[in-house]
């Protein structure tokens, strides 16, 4: 499958978008009363902790998939 340069520039900004929006998210996740119980982490803070790991994840494929299409170049 060839992807365009165009693709490709999208799906590098989508890897850097979920890379810039989703650590800052998390970070607000973690500071929320609703994340620890007693010092002990909530269900709150879990589920929130395993959908970000898994758009990090999803954000890097799809980032790098972006730079390799980039490097071969087709143009269009």
């Amino acid at each position: 499958m060839l992807i365009t340069r165009k693709w490709a520039a999208f799906l590098i900004a989508v890897g850097v978008w979920t890379w810039v929006i989703w650590p800052r998210f998390g970070l607000a996740i973690y500071k929320d009363d609703r994340s620890f119980d007693g010092g002990s982490p909530t269900a709150f803070l879990i589920v929130h902790a395993v959908l970000i790991a898994a758009s990090l994840a999803i954000g890097t494929t799809v980032g790098v998939l972006g730079i390799r299409a980039w490097r071969s170049g087709s143009e269009d």
